[in-house]
């Protein structure tokens, strides 16, 4: 197996590994804020919530060309 292909795989599998380990943290940020929804606290909450989702769609764009790299360069 070629070097894309590992670096695909470690690449998608640690970031499912991150994505679910800061899941439970987001759900308990989103309590605090649906909670307490006025506040400086909520705010930078409801920051870190917002880059979470934007790190997460990233790392999905990222994943997808990754793959579609792998595949242009085995089968292409």
């Amino acid at each position: 197996m070629d070097l894309l292909l590992w670096i695909t795989i470690g690449f998608i599998i640690t970031g499912f590994v991150v994505l679910v380990s800061m899941k439970k943290s987001m759900k308990v940020k989103l309590a605090f804020i649906t909670a307490n929804l006025e506040g400086e606290e909520s705010s930078r909450k409801t920051r870190s919530i917002v880059w979470w989702i934007w790190s997460t769609v990233a790392w999905g764009i990222v994943s997808i060309i990754l793959i579609v790299w792998w595949f242009h360069n085995h089968f292409g």
